[in-house]
């Protein structure tokens, strides 16, 4: 018990004996879609929203997914029952499947799938009580108009490499920017910005981010509990002038950010707002959902 994986119609409970074909373009080429999604106390969280996304990144990249949205929903639920945990980061993933040496995504007859369920712990818990410390990166998010980043691909190269900067360097997270200078997202996570006590500022999707579940999730809470919601680009200024900041995303959850490139953010340490919306999205987390 604790570990679930369904692979192309079968579960298995080591993920030593999951294995897929080393000529599977996901592998190859990293020609394929995926989802994270969390389940809370038995709960999946926005299953149908994270099934939508993906099914909606397949249809981008011309990826025929074999089975209907219904069945993978239900799939997922099943990996998560067998898994025999509560509280589980599910990865959903569908690549072009095996093909030969070449590009072409006609060689490859059958997607592969897999469904992980498995725990995650992105941050240890005293990050999420005292914040994190980020970077500013040099590495340049991926433009729209070239890799849309709609796509929720295998291919997170250019993430990655932020990654690795951010370690070089000492620090948690790295904060991307686009092609002109304005900030975009994280590497693996939406970004917020607190100004003038009620006014929550998070990028627009036009400038290159992934519009995270978790991001629409804080955007319709905040609203509801009488914040400011404001879509539109701003800078790094914007982010070093700011009273608070934190991160959203299924894996990271909401992670307060008290330092950019070695300048505090407000206090230094997660603010009033921060904690307000968390609570919020906490007990969210524990009442809706599907029960598996």
């Amino acid at each position: 018990m604790g570990l679930c994986i369904y692979l192309n119609g079968k579960f298995y409970a080591s993920r030593d004996k999951a294995l897929i074909s080393v000529y599977d373009h996901g592998f190859l080429y990293g020609d394929g879609v995926f989802e994270g999604i969390r389940v809370y106390n038995s709960r999946i969280f926005k299953l149908k929203e994270h099934i939508k996304r993906l099914y909606q990144s397949a249809i981008s990249i011309l990826l025929t997914i074999p089975i209907p949205a219904e069945k993978m929903e239900k799939l997922v639920i099943d990996t998560c029952r067998r898994s025999g945990l509560k509280d589980i980061y599910v990865r959903l993933v569908v690549s072009r499947g095996m093909g030969d040496l070449g590009l072409d995504p006609r060689k490859c007859p059958s997607p592969t799938i897999v469904i992980m369920a498995d725990k995650i712990s992105l941050y240890p818990p005293e990050k999420y009580l005292n914040g994190i410390k980020v970077i500013s990166s040099a590495i340049r998010r991926n433009r729209p108009d070239c890799i849309n980043s709609q796509i929720k691909s295998l291919n997170y190269l250019n993430n990655i490499l932020a990654k690795i900067e951010t370690f070089r360097y000492g620090a948690d997270e790295a904060i991307m920017l686009n092609d002109e200078g304005y900030v975009s997202e994280a590497t693996a996570d939406n970004i917020f910005i607190l100004k003038n006590s009620n006014k929550l500022y998070t990028p627009p999707a036009y400038l290159g981010i992934l519009e995270g579940i978790t991001r629409y999730c804080v955007i319709d809470l905040a609203k509801k509990m009488d914040y400011t919601v404001i879509e539109e680009p701003f800078t790094l200024h914007d982010i070093y002038t700011a009273e608070e900041c934190f991160l959203t995303g299924t894996g990271a959850e909401l992670i307060p950010v008290i330092e950019i490139d070695e300048r505090l953010i407000g206090a230094g340490k997660p603010g009033k707002h921060f904690k307000r919306l968390l609570a919020a999205y906490q007990k969210l987390t524990q009442t809706e959902g599907v029960k598996i």
